[in-house]
């Protein structure tokens, strides 16, 4: 009988154990699943002008009509307290398989008032296909933002200039690489926003000062000391998951992103909002 007793107390441990850890993993993933990581980085660079030292650039990507708090609360706090002097926007914004447009643009409208937005295409603003898009990209243009279909502008200060170019997803419009070498200036400081991480070859190879992306989700399922674990169009272990990247004189910054899309969860991986400064001298 005491055996029995000690049997059953032991397995009522076990059990209440196995409980406290399942609750406990739940709670972490929901809570690492929608509490935003705000991350930021310093770009030093002799070509960036001294009228630019300080020059703030928060990066959002992939939110995939993600809500952050109701509204998107907490995503506008981080942004408004972030102080940027422009907010970059690097597609999948909206979803293809959950178009609810409207949490997305009321994000843009308010996201509007803290700084000048601009947006390009990812994968899935090409998969919605241009006629659909249209009517979503009307609504930003009455909003101010500024939409870059393989286009650029100038930044400017105190009579100096920076450029900012934005280029389509290659779902979006063909001739990507094509367009990306068009583009390519060495005359000013360039950052590019492009959607591919995957492309960073190329982005060395046209002399891009520096590439703001998105679209791998930090690899979804994060292992440690190793990294992502699957990226679209990247595949298995991905290279160009999350952070920065530096080869030759091309850094690119990946972005983890906000939102999910056909995968409806991460695992160690918080979703991401990047603060970059730049600062034309270390």
């Amino acid at each position: 009988m005491d055996k029995l007793i000690n049997y059953i107390k032991s397995n009522k441990t076990k059990s209440a154990i196995i409980s406290i850890l399942i609750i406990a993993f739940v709670v972490w993933l929901i809570w690492s699943n929608t509490t935003i990581e705000e991350n930021s980085y310093v770009i030093y660079d002799e070509q960036i002008p001294t009228s630019f030292d300080g020059f703030k650039i928060a990066h959002v990507s992939d939110l995939h009509n993600a809500e952050f708090g109701q509204n998107n609360a907490q995503l506008l706090n981080i942004l408004d307290n972030a102080n940027p002097d422009i907010i970059v926007i690097t597609g999948d914004t909206i979803d293809y398989f959950h178009t609810n447009t409207e949490v997305a643009l009321n994000f843009i409208e308010k996201a509007m008032k803290i700084a000048p937005c601009y947006y390009i295409t990812g994968n899935h603003e090409g998969w919605l296909g241009r006629i659909a898009f249209s009517n979503f990209e009307d609504k930003m243009i009455a909003f101010g933002v500024v939409v870059l279909h393989d286009e650029s502008v100038f930044l400017e200060k105190e009579e100096e200039k920076i450029v900012l170019m934005g280029i389509d997803d290659p779902d979006y419009s063909y001739g990507f690489s094509k367009t990306l070498s068009k583009m390519a200036t060495k005359e000013h400081f360039t950052i590019l926003l492009s959607h591919r991480p995957e492309y960073f070859d190329e982005y060395v190879s046209c002399g891009y000062d520096l590439v703001l992306s998105g679209h791998a989700h930090g690899g979804q399922f994060r292992l440690p000391l190793i990294g992502g674990l699957l990226a679209p169009d990247q595949g298995w272990f991905p290279k160009y998951d999350s952070g920065m990247y530096i080869q030759e004189n091309t850094t690119m910054i990946v972005s983890r992103g906000l939102g999910n899309s056909v995968v409806p969860i991460r695992i160690n991986n918080r979703p991401e909002l990047i603060i970059v400064e730049l600062q034309s001298e270390e």
